[in-house]
């Protein structure tokens, strides 16, 4: 059994191993891999999590004050689309790649016979986003665009799929996912962009503008568009596939790779596809990352899959994109946390390090609580989505998997990406002025952290998917089987009163769940929010209870005090909000919750005895 962490052994949080530090994310790993994958993974992500630490967190900083630029036309005034980056940009998305943060998730990687599951590919996303949330969104899209041709595409996707999933950086392209336009937003349906076949060119060309586009000259951008004639709303959206390059002007057999690209340099004003790069976003955050405006004028483009299937197919990259968010989500609080830590064992007021005060160790507590939550639920999900890939793969089903993993996705994204911020302000507020200003993380990780709650679908759209997911799915049926298979495992007298509460909780969102059933379509709405975040807290509970089960069997009750706490805040009824009841919880489960200190079942017990 591991001993617990001495913070102030690190100046900061740079310069460390973030999958050695994050014991939560470690065990949540072995928790939902297989044997043989995490046999073969954990040396790989322990590699990782010190490439993470070292290299591409140093590396982050200096991107985040010498961002990319874009510089649409050539001298001439032709247009040529040419992003520049730091090349410190290029060595981070090395070091990545070619780990195999994508790759590994789609083709069988050295040492192994079949694919990891997309759950390797969200926990490398997390130690990413413990040093920079902004190239992980390029990361996640790319993994995005790959998942959509491996189901949608044909041969002619072939080359930009193989590319895709590229272990060799110099062979590799990177994807987006062009959606937002000025008029629609959120309301995707009301998109405009139009594509039309081209006799002469034997191919389809884009018209129209997208407003928000990341990873604005990604080689593999998929994007939607309503061909002639096509339905109104979503269901007349068609998927396109539209390289950066024109495919057939830039004399390249295949789509155009990052070695032809930094071999090559600029494109010339012929092989630029039919479109404009017209500004970069001034964004408050996520600088790495180039987010920007561009203009459809005849590109050329691949149709993916079935015409006015678009929308129903970008589902499936969405699912990915929202638990990549939520991956971000867990790195960045993972990062705001460690960073917390170190720096409350090492700062010095009044005479003591101020980790030594009652108040600063509540407030690690609840920070250490909020990780353990999300990371927790959020590998639920991502368990549940390798589930339902795998199947898939194997030409099988796994309904259930799927039709619970559909209610999961939207709450993990939408619950944690608030933590994440809520986190983030907090750590800059530990760190005082210091973590106000840009030469302290905390402040980038507050601006990366912000964007968070509104990529992939704000809150509101989130809970109304929540909703669509019960009524459409039946999704309730395997959550209920979800939560009762987990209560059913504690049995351990220092889990009983907390067992007890989320037991009670659980019926009283059964109610909840069954209202909303019979309820008028605007009361649904109205409600839906707090039905999503009561989902997550019931939810989350009964995983905690059943790691802490198998914690205690093993002789340590970390993970039980843990437990108590989540539910103690998140849905215990407090009189007085807690004051008249000499609650010293934090005080003296400190230790073991911040600091991963080992505790025995029967202290826990005691702790809980004398909280009560």
């Amino acid at each position: 059994m591991d001993e617990g962490i001495d913070y102030a052994e690190f100046s900061d949080g740079r310069g460390i191993n973030y999958w050695t530090l994050d014991r939560t994310l470690r065990r949540e790993v072995r928790r939902v891999y297989t044997d043989d994958e995490f046999t073969w993974a954990e040396p790989r992500l322990a590699d990782f999590g010190e490439t993470v630490g070292h290299t591409i967190a140093t590396n982050a900083d200096d991107i985040d004050d010498h961002g990319p630029e874009l510089e649409p036309y050539d001298r001439d005034g032709e247009v040529q689309n040419l992003v520049r980056y730091p090349e410190r940009q290029y060595e981070n998305e090395r070091l990545a790649y070619e780990r195999g943060i994508v790759a590994d998730a789609f083709e069988a990687p050295p040492g192994r016979d079949e694919p990891m599951g997309l759950a390797h590919n969200l926990a490398m996303q997390c130690l990413l986003s413990y040093a920079d949330p902004g190239f992980d969104c390029p990361v996640a899209m790319t993994a995005g665009a790959a998942l959509v041709l491996e189901k949608f595409g044909g041969d002619e996707h072939a080359p930009f799929y193989e590319a895709l999933t590229s272990r060799e950086y110099d062979d590799l392209i990177e994807g987006a996912m062009f959606l937002t336009e000025k008029q629609g937003g959120s309301d995707v349906g009301a998109n405009e962009t139009r594509a039309e076949w081209d006799d002469e060119a034997d191919c389809w060309r884009l018209f129209g503008e997208k407003w928000f586009c990341s990873n604005i000259d990604a080689e593999g951008t998929l994007a939607l568009a309503r061909t002639a004639d096509a339905s109104d709303g979503t269901a007349g959206l068609s998927m396109f596939l539209v390289p950066h390059a024109d495919p057939d002007r830039s004399g390249q057999n295949g789509p155009l790779t990052k070695g032809q690209r930094l071999e090559d340099g600029p494109l010339s004003s012929e092989a630029v596809n039919d479109q404009l790069y017209r500004r970069l976003k001034d964004k408050l955050g996520t600088i790495s990352v180039p987010t920007g405006e561009v203009e459809f004028t005849g590109a050329k483009a691949l149709l993916v899959g079935e015409t006015e299937n678009g929308f129903r197919q970008m589902a499936e990259m969405l699912n990915l994109e929202r638990l990549s968010n939520a991956a971000a989500s867990c790195g960045i609080i993972g990062r705001v946390l460690l960073e917390s830590k170190i720096y409350a064992a090492n700062r010095e007021a009044f005479g003591e390090t101020i980790d030594q005060y009652p108040l600063m160790r509540a407030d690690l507590v609840d920070m250490a609580v909020t990780h353990e939550a999300a990371t927790t639920y959020v590998f639920e999900a991502a368990r549940l989505l390798s589930e339902r890939e795998r199947a898939e793969r194997a030409g099988e089903t796994a309904d259930d998997a799927y039709r619970l993993m559909r209610l999961l996705i939207p709450i993990a994204k939408a619950r944690t990406a608030r933590m994440a911020v809520e986190t983030a302000s907090y750590g800059m507020e530990i760190h005082g002025g210091n973590g106000y200003v840009n030469d302290f993380v905390t402040n980038r990780l507050l601006r990366d952290a912000q964007v968070l709650p509104i990529w992939e679908g704000t809150e509101n759209v989130l809970s109304l998917d929540v909703l669509r997911a019960l009524s459409r799915e039946d999704a309730h049926e395997p959550l209920q089987a979800a939560i009762e298979a987990r209560l059913e495992t504690v049995s351990h007298p220092a889990l009983a009163d907390t067992a007890a509460t989320v037991e009670d909780e659980y019926h009283d969102l059964l109610t909840a769940l069954a209202t909303l059933a019979g309820a008028d379509d605007e009361y649904a709405q109205l409600s839906a929010k707090r039905l999503a975040h009561y989902l997550f807290d019931v939810f989350t509970a009964a995983l905690l209870l059943e790691s802490a089960q198998r914690e205690l069997d093993d002789g340590n009750g970390r993970l039980a005090l843990v437990a108590q706490r989540f539910v103690a805040t998140e849905l215990a009824d407090r009189e007085a909000r807690g004051i008249t009841s000499g609650d010293r919880f934090a005080l003296e489960a400190y230790d073991p919750i911040v600091r991963y200190e080992p505790i025995d079942p029967d202290r826990v017990r005691e702790i809980a005895a004398e909280s009560d």
